[in-house]
């Protein structure tokens, strides 16, 4: 009988052992990865709003981009450091001096805006699938302002940016999206990281 006393409490000995080691010696969890992003669109297209709703920011404090600005977005998974354009017709001429660097790209639209807006912002796309520093890319298209009542669908806005022949061969997403449906939003972001961590794995092959 003692023996059996003994031996059980050596068995928990060790449990006790082993728990102490898995709570104390296991070190500091891994870094995450952090991406560098450059986020475009008109203005009005909802940049701002989007990118400090996803960093828990007041809504009161949002004040439209007339420069650029920079936040640090953190997702469970990795860290996007957003450099945010001002979409202003007087900005928008330099946007492609704030492209180096950049790792992926965020163009924010307005499903909801007028033709002559939908039509300045599909040529601003068009523009930067094109350009050299971002071509190779991966691209968040985000629809915004989808609880709008003259939102277009995805889909409408699929054929009118004509990206099915413009972007073939390309990485890219087109979302919809609004401020009240975070959790799409999260998740279109998710996929974002997904394709970046695809080219960092490309180019770890190569």
């Amino acid at each position: 009988m003692s023996e059996c006393i003994q031996i059980s409490f050596a068995v928990c000995r060790i449990g006790i052992y082993t728990c102490f080691r898995a709570l104390c010696c296991k070190g500091p969890p891994p870094a995450r990865p952090e991406y560098d992003l450059v986020c475009i669109g008109l203005t009005g297209s909802g940049k701002t709003s989007l990118l400090s709703k996803l960093c828990s920011e007041s809504p009161d404090s949002v004040v439209s981009t007339t420069g650029f600005s920079i936040k640090a977005v953190p997702f469970q998974n990795a860290i996007l450091n957003v450099k945010e354009l001002g979409g202003a017709d007087n900005i928008r001429k330099y946007w492609s001096r704030y492209y180096q660097g950049s790792q992926g790209v965020i163009f924010v639209l307005d499903s909801a805006s007028s033709e002559d807006d939908l039509e300045t912002a599909r040529n601003e796309l068009h523009s930067a699938l094109q350009h050299p520093q971002l071509c190779t890319l991966p691209f968040l298209i985000l629809a915004n302002h989808q609880d709008k009542p003259a939102a277009r669908s995805v889909q409408e806005v699929k054929k009118y940016f004509e990206l099915e022949p413009l972007a073939r061969g390309k990485r890219w997403i087109l979302q919809p999206c609004s401020l009240d449906d975070m959790e799409a939003l999260k998740d279109s972001f998710s996929q974002l990281i997904s394709l970046l961590e695809e080219k960092d794995h490309e180019a770890v092959r190569m």
